[in-house]
Formats: C-alpha cells, structure tokens, sequence
C-alpha cells in the first residue's frame, strides 16, 4: 500500500469514527427522559423527594429527571427542540461525507468541526451559568469539544500531509 493510500484510510477511519460519535451523540437527544430515568436507578436517586434531599450528582439527577417528566407530561412540545438538536448532528454529520470522499478539496469541512469543537467550551460555559448548570455537567459538555477536537486534528494533518504528496511536482 502506498503511503497517500495509508494516509487516506486513516482520515477515512477517523472520520467515520467522528461521524458515528455525532450520530451517536445526536440519537441519544431523543429519549432525554427514558435515559435519564434509567441513570436516576443506576445512580440510586429515588423518587421525586431525592429533588429537595439530595446534594451533587444525585441531588442534580433528581431534579432534572423531575423537570423532564412533568414537562413532557405537560408541555410534550418542548422536547421538540431537542429532536431539533438531534437532527443538526445527523446534518452535520452528513456533511463529513465530503471530506471522506474528497479530503484534500474538503478539508474546510474538517476546520469547520474544528472550530466548532473550540467553540462548545466558552458557549457551555457560558450559557450554562446563564441557565444553572452546575460546574460539573458543563465540564462534561466541554468534553464533548475537547475530545471531538482530537480525530479531527490528526484528520488536518494527515489531509494537509495527504495533499503534499499527490500535489503536482513540476518537470525540471
């Protein structure tokens, strides 16, 4: 195998990874209150008194499962919005197609997602002290830009490294 060869499967490989993490990630934006029921059980937050009893991680749990349930009971049209959220990552998603066909002519759409990695850590930060989120759950939010980052910076180096060695050598 040559080496572009190489470097082309290893951009491919990351960028599927990437890509099935974001559908992952945006999946799991549908069922908000199934999945947190299920970690309430797992983390041992018992039923609506755990709201008012409980401090940190539990005490957290507890009160947003509760406010996920009562306003899916009374407000279903809410939840609306992040099956909104879920489909922007299978969109964005989608986009990442391009680089895995075309690295070099696309590898604006790899920057883009880096950027957009970059800019997940001053909007959690921000915008979850605006709404209360605790210090913990938005270093958790963080993450997700932090850890998305890392496949798409080998992606750029390896697409940049890729582009230097199919690039057009002139005949002297």
């Amino acid at each position: 195998m040559s080496s572009s060869q190489s470097l082309l499967r290893r951009i491919r490989v990351l960028l599927f990874l990437f890509i099935c993490a974001l559908i992952l990630s945006g999946i799991t934006a549908i069922p908000l209150e199934t999945e947190l029921g299920v970690l309430a059980k797992i983390i041992g937050v018992a039923e609506k008194s755990a709201t008012t009893q409980s401090a940190g991680l539990i005490g957290w749990v507890a009160k947003v499962h509760a406010g996920l349930v009562e306003t899916n009971a009374q407000y279903s049209f809410f939840a609306y919005g992040t099956d909104w959220l879920a489909f922007a990552h299978f969109v964005i998603a989608i986009a990442f197609i391009g680089p895995m066909r075309d690295p070099v002519r696309n590898i604006w759409v790899v920057e883009f997602g880096m950027i957009a990695c970059v800019l997940v850590v001053p909007f959690a930060f921000g915008m979850g002290a605006v709404r209360g989120i605790p210090l913990g759950w938005r270093l958790i939010d963080c993450s997700f830009g932090v850890f998305g980052i890392i496949p798409l910076w080998f992606c750029q180096r390896q697409i940049k490294e890729l582009a230097q060695l199919i690039a057009p050598t002139p005949d002297h």
